[in-house]
């Protein structure tokens, strides 16, 4: 979602704004809509920010492989894993990776 990004004041913004222009964006449906809900409903996702609902659902609806994130409370946790799974299981979806920029590029973050 382009508006969390867009939002507050951050390094390089502007770049990383630009990096997004030409690629193609998930349509927010009404399938995605009740599917966040869900997530919402059965404490998958908090209810204080309803976007992280919308980034697991757009990324189970539309089959991806990956949802690469910075976000470690809600979604690169490996803790909330199974619990995302048996969800999207129950839901019918599949169930994306959830890994941060650096877990994808194969380094480890140092506590």
């Amino acid at each position: 979602m382009i508006e969390e990004l867009e939002k507050g004041d951050h390094p390089q913004k502007a770049e990383k704004l630009a990096l997004l222009k030409p690629l193609p964006l998930f349509a927010v449906t009404p399938e995605v809509i009740e599917i966040a809900e869900v997530y919402v409903e059965l404490f998958v996702m908090p209810r204080t920010d309803p976007a992280d609902a919308f980034h697991l659902a757009l990324a189970s609806y539309n089959h991806c492989d990956i949802l690469l994130t910075w976000n470690c409370n809600h979604l690169a946790n490996y803790r909330k894993f199974d619990h995302i799974r048996r969800v999207n299981t129950l839901l019918g979806l599949s169930t994306p990776s959830l890994l941060t920029p650096l877990e994808l590029l194969g380094e480890s973050e140092a506590l």
